[in-house]
């Protein structure tokens, strides 16, 4: 690998780094390019060749798995957690959360409150981690992480 290879990847980490840092600030591409002094363009095109992902994916994936474990705690509404992981819309929130998660947020509250109870958290966040769907269908279809209850079984 080269020298010059090597140097912008490490600036796409230095990337994904701030995003998952500054998850909840208001964060857009245009904004992570300055800070690397980039075009958006270049940027994501760099990331995604990177990450397998575009730099406002792996945002919005980030602030669904933040909000998945405030929603599990159960002490917040969906409301608080929305604008606690940097939404600033509870439409935008919740359409997303639902893309990603296969179900509406307040439906995850309800269903999955307490569900990592007693698990490490390093294995709660494996088997919790939203699934963006790369599968032959619709374009942008998501899945739930459906593997996470058998992950979890086994250590039942």
């Amino acid at each position: 690998m080269t020298d010059a290879r090597m140097a912008e990847l490490a600036v796409m980490r230095r990337v994904k780094d701030r995003i998952d840092r500054e998850y909840a600030q208001p964060l857009d591409v245009d904004a992570l390019a300055r800070g690397v002094h980039m075009s958006s363009g270049h940027l994501s095109r760099q990331f995604k060749a990177a990450y397998g992902e575009a730099p406002y994916s792996y945002l919005m994936t980030r602030r669904i798995e933040r909000a998945m474990a405030l929603l599990r705690i159960g002490d917040l509404s969906v409301t608080d957690v929305c604008f606690a992981v940097g939404f600033q819309s509870l439409g935008t929130f919740s359409t997303r959360f639902t893309e990603l998660v296969g179900m509406p947020p307040s439906a995850y509250k309800d269903e999955e409150a307490g569900a990592t109870f007693g698990i490490p958290a390093c294995v709660a966040k494996q088997v919790t981690k939203p699934v963006r769907s790369r599968p032959v269908g619709k374009p942008g279809e998501s899945v739930r992480n459906e593997e996470a209850p058998a992950a979890v079984a086994h250590l039942a």
